[in-house]
């Protein structure tokens, strides 16, 4: 399919999704009259829908990464050609930037801003390297393209709550929200080694997801044959 067209839905996909997570973050905390698990719940909510939609809409164009770890996998993987990588991330920083800006103008906002937000420490790093690790793991290993909406929603959905950083599991995502003083934002001086904990998670993921899904490996692998064992690109 033509990469541009490609890299559009990849920039599309990108800006809707971080516009939706720091919008829905200023709308909460507008209505909720100061109750925190109210935001992150209406937070939750939001991101969750919008990225089973965004998938289903846009992942028979692009694969639907929204995401740099995802492209940085596949490109490891060979599923995606490293030139074609580096546009899907430089899209996808740029759109999720794009996105929170978004966000500020139709809430009124300052466009350019700087998150106080602090999110640090060795449990908000380990936090982001588990959230990623199960968004990667389930991108590698669903057996039917149709369930990947669900599941990886599902999946950022639960993390919003079991992880103590609320998961953000992207780096373009997490770009972007250092620009927003938010409640979904981060200091832009935590953000790298957020980055760096979802890259490390990711890269566990694919080591983990070669053990587990290929079909080359195991008994029961080479009992039921590649075809019901090996997963499709994301």
């Amino acid at each position: 399919m033509n990469l541009l067209r490609r890299l559009t839905a990849e920039g599309i996909g990108s800006l809707l999704l971080a516009a939706t997570v720091i919008g829905s973050g200023v709308m909460a905390a507008r209505l909720a009259g100061g109750n925190t698990a109210i935001v992150l719940l209406a937070n939750t909510g939001a991101t969750v829908a919008v990225l089973a939609t965004l998938i289903a809409l846009l992942g028979p164009v692009s694969g639907a990464h929204f995401n740099p770890a995802v492209s940085l996998v596949q490109a490891l993987r060979n599923a995606l050609p490293w030139r074609e990588a580096g546009g899907y991330v430089a899209v996808q920083v740029l759109g999720c930037c794009l996105g929170a800006m978004l966000a500020h103008a139709m809430f009124e906002l300052p466009l350019l801003q700087s998150s106080v937000h602090v999110r640090t420490g060795a449990g908000q790093w380990l936090a982001e390297a588990v959230a990623t690790f199960g968004l990667l793991l389930v991108v590698l290993g669903y057996r039917r393209a149709e369930d990947v909406p669900w599941m990886v929603a599902a999946w950022i959905g639960a993390a919003y709550w079991f992880t103590a950083s609320t998961s953000f599991a992207n780096p373009a995502i997490t770009i972007a929200r250092s620009l927003s003083d938010t409640f979904a934002g981060i200091r832009p001086a935590d953000a790298p080694a957020f980055i760096a904990a979802q890259l490390v998670g990711a890269l566990v993921a694919l080591l983990i997801a070669r053990q587990l899904f290929d079909p080359s490996r195991g008994e029961a692998n080479r009992n039921h044959g590649p075809d019901s064992t090996h997963p499709e690109s994301a």
